[in-house]
């Protein structure tokens, strides 16, 4: 037996390992995100209250039917049921009664309370799409920031790279004569510089690795890594051909932002009739059974009186009725619930335009930066280009000795960040393009 557990024991270890090992797509974090995330998991716990309050509210329509019973000890003065006088006795007595009641009219709050909680639910279901949307976004940001970070990376490599070449070439010309020994130690300065930029880079990509786990809640960031997903070129990155007002008329009626917004309006529309219901006539319709039945006990502790059952049919009492409650004065407080519901109004009404306009500044916001990133991206090609041909010539001319090290570094560190500027342009750019597709409706992928 034990031979046999090993091997599958070991078997489902190295699948997990591997599993585990094996790189995250975006598409793959979101869906692990919106699975494990908490506040998704609070606001689908909200969902199910109101699933249970509209249960409730149609159940609240339908009639009422209760059972009481009772069974007492009484001694001394007492009714005897048999005669229907005060006795000195002492007696045992049973009483039960059903009792059944169905609203007939109550200023049609029943109905308005189901209309109600069927709006609260629609808006709480739009609520946690609404949070699923923010996470979504979020790790799309946080996957394209380890996306840059990793390009940054490999930038301050390169770096280093040119660094140690240009300090072993310096090492050649200085032993040669044909440069002093100062530039050996400006270069060797620079070697250093550019490996502590390299160890800071790699600081910030574990910290874009932290953030991400965190955000799916996982507890390590051990084994854990994206998928190098195909960025596209840079020329082929396009802003999308819709203008703000034309994304945000399709965003308006897809966003759950803005459908939660109005379901709690048209929730709080319905809360004012309600409040105006308790200013109406409440009927009701009501019927009862009541029965009982008493014996007398002995001094020998014996029971005397009819069978129960004779007494349960004679002392039976039957009614049917209709309850009518008129309201007149209770204080001002269904007339103060009136103006509350009023005010409640006014603020969803208020909170779907704030919806509306935070939405609008969301989308603009989103294409000013688009575009400026589309500008700074062409510019920052040029840039780049007119330093790579500095740093070339630059370069060229430090191995002759006719300028210094620093001249170097500063040619070479105009070059890192010519590189840093457009890859930061690149991702800007696409990380923007997608929040504005998104809010046409489409997915978020790489």
């Amino acid at each position: 037996m034990k031979k046999t557990i090993l091997p599958i024991f070991i078997l489902l270890t190295l699948t997990s390992v591997v599993f585990s090992q094996e790189p995250w797509t975006l598409e793959r974090c979101i869906e692990y995100a919106l699975a494990n995330n908490i506040q998704v998991k609070q606001q689908e716990l909200n969902v199910k209250v109101n699933e249970v309050n509209l249960l409730q509210s149609k159940m609240d329509a339908l009639p009422t039917i209760n059972i009481n019973g009772n069974h007492s000890y009484s001694f001394g003065l007492v009714t005897n049921y048999l005669t229907n006088t005060k006795e000195a006795l002492n007696t045992q007595a049973t009483s039960f009664s059903v009792s059944t009641g169905l609203p007939i009219y109550n200023g049609f709050q029943l109905t308005n309370t189901r209309k109600q909680n069927h709006f609260d639910l629609k808006a709480s279901v739009a609520d946690v799409e609404k949070v699923k949307n923010n996470i979504a976004l979020t790790i799309a940001s946080l996957y394209l920031q380890i996306l840059y970070q990793q390009e940054l990376v490999e930038i301050a490599k390169r770096q280093v790279e040119l660094s140690t070449m240009q300090l072993e070439r310096t090492k050649v010309l200085v032993s040669a004569g044909s440069l002093p020994e100062g530039n050996l130690y400006e270069v060797e300065a620079l070697v250093a510089s550019d490996e502590l930029q390299l160890v800071n880079a790699q600081n910030q990509l574990n910290l874009s690795y932290l953030n991400l786990t965190q955000l799916l809640e996982l507890k390590t960031t051990e084994g854990f890594q994206i998928a190098k997903p195909v960025i596209p070129q840079i020329d082929s990155v396009k802003l999308v051909s819709e203008s703000p007002s034309q994304i945000f008329g399709v965003a308006e009626g897809i966003m759950p932002q803005i459908q939660s917004a109005r379901y709690k309006l048209q929730s709080s529309e319905l809360g004012l009739k309600i409040a105006k219901g308790g200013l109406q006539p409440r009927l009701s319709l009501g019927a009862n059974y009541n029965s009982g039945a008493q014996y007398r006990i002995q001094d020998n502790y014996a029971f005397d009186g009819d069978p129960f059952i004779t007494q349960i049919k004679n002392n039976a009492s039957k009614s049917v009725g209709l309850s009518l409650s008129i309201p007149i004065f209770n204080g001002l407080s269904a007339r103060n619930r009136v103006t509350t519901a009023k005010i409640g109004l006014m603020n969803a009404q208020l909170a779907l335009e704030s919806e509306r306009n935070a939405l609008y500044k969301d989308i603009q916001q989103a294409y000013a930066d688009a575009i400026a990133a589309e500008k700074k991206l062409h510019a920052s090609q040029k840039s780049k280009a007119a330093s790579e041909e500095s740093f070339r010539y630059t370069q060229n001319r430090f191995n002759l000795g006719l300028v210094t090290a620093l001249d170097f570094t500063s040619a070479k560190n105009k070059l890192a960040q010519a590189e840093t500027d457009l890859l930061q342009a690149k991702y800007e750019l696409i990380f923007k393009t997608k929040i504005l597709e998104f809010y046409k409706g489409l997915p978020l992928k790489l």
